[in-house]
């Protein structure tokens, strides 16, 4: 298991856009289970929608590509920024609203040197809720956006 400040020395990402609360299963090179505790204090359900708050589909996939960077550098890739390449195969089932607690199951599909394929299921009290196909590279790369 992996907690809160040890997946903040793994992945870049900070709050409001680290999505993963917790790291409970990782096999290197084959899977990784990881889970998000969604609260209605979460900035983005101010504009999705404040009547009706429910997590952007987008970012339920970014938190499964967060879940299986953890699990690309468990599994010896190195790189210090992880970029989407595709996103194929993306569906959503049904809505994930605050108070739930999403569950990311991650396995590779794939690997060569430092490009990963990966598929992933989000679930809610084990129904799926989301699924979806993605390929990241690895990049030891720093963009100047200036």
């Amino acid at each position: 298991m992996m907690n809160i400040l040890e997946i903040q020395k793994m992945l870049p990402h900070r709050y409001p856009f680290l999505l993963v609360d917790r790291i409970l299963e990782i096999e290197p090179n084959v899977k990784a289970v990881g889970i998000k505790n969604v609260t209605y204090n979460e900035p983005f359900f101010q504009g999705h929608f404040p009547d009706n708050p429910i997590m952007p589909g987008v970012l339920i996939v970014e938190a499964m590509a967060q879940v299986s960077g953890i699990l690309s550098i468990q599994s010896g890739a190195t790189g210090n920024t992880i970029y989407f390449m595709s996103i194929e195969k993306a569906k959503f089932r049904k809505p994930v609203v605050p108070g739930d607690q999403l569950r990311f199951e991650v396995s590779v599909l794939q690997h060569r040197n430092k490009v990963w394929k990966f598929t992933g299921q989000a679930l809610v009290d084990g129904k799926l809720v989301a699924e979806a196909e993605f390929t990241a590279m690895l990049s030891d790369e720093v963009r100047d956006n200036g």
